[in-house]
């Protein structure tokens, strides 16, 4: 199995990486957030360049941005103007203390025997009721992309089982095409649940 870069890899492009055109999943923001009450508690998995927390901060959100990367919470810092905690999903430790966890492609990098436990720790983080917002690129099996980044490529039935048996309600998978940062196409499973 290739050596898993995905940490380097973000380390030492993060200001490429933070910096790039991308445009903002406006939609699935706002229909994560229309979810929610005004105010409400958000913690941001993966936040990247910050951007997704930049809008849910002006929408009013109470919003916990995260990354484990610690180059890349400092681009977002700068973007947003506020701390960005430096955290691994291994590391999620909060009980009922969110009433939704936004993380858009960020899981997809968490290997798959790891996976089930994450999101029990997401899971313990949410309040009864709270829902979860997380986009994977799907696939069969793990492997790397050209960059040497570590994808869990789960498929739409494997995610499906796997919140299911995690106790998840409510639980809405849906598929669609889009690209990435290495600008192949890419097809996208969007998770939405909840507590």
């Amino acid at each position: 199995m290739p050596l898993d870069c995905t940490p380097t890899f973000y380390e030492e492009n993060a200001e490429t990486y933070a910096n790039r055109p991308r445009s903002l999943p406006k939609q699935r923001l706002d229909t994560f957030l229309a979810g929610l009450a005004p105010g409400a508690a958000i913690l941001e998995l993966g936040c990247g360049g910050g951007q997704d927390s930049a809008y849910m901060l002006s929408q009013g959100f109470d919003v916990m941005p995260t990354d484990g990367s610690a180059e890349l919470a400092r681009q977002a810092e700068m973007l947003i103007g506020r701390p960005v905690r430096v955290m691994l999903f291994q590391e999620l430790d909060a009980d009922s203390a969110f009433d939704g966890v936004w993380a858009q492609a960020s899981l997809l990098h968490v290997p798959r025997p790891e996976l089930s436990d994450i999101f029990a720790r997401i899971r313990r983080a949410l309040r009864t009721g709270g829902i979860i917002h997380a986009t994977f690129k799907a696939g069969d099996a793990e492997g790397h992309d050209g960059f040497g980044r570590y994808y869990n490529y789960p498929s739409a039935e494997w995610l499906s089982e796997l919140l299911t048996n995690g106790g998840w309600g409510n639980i809405a998978i849906s598929e669609s095409d889009g690209g990435g940062y290495d600008g192949k196409p890419t097809r996208w499973l969007t998770v939405n649940a909840e507590r």
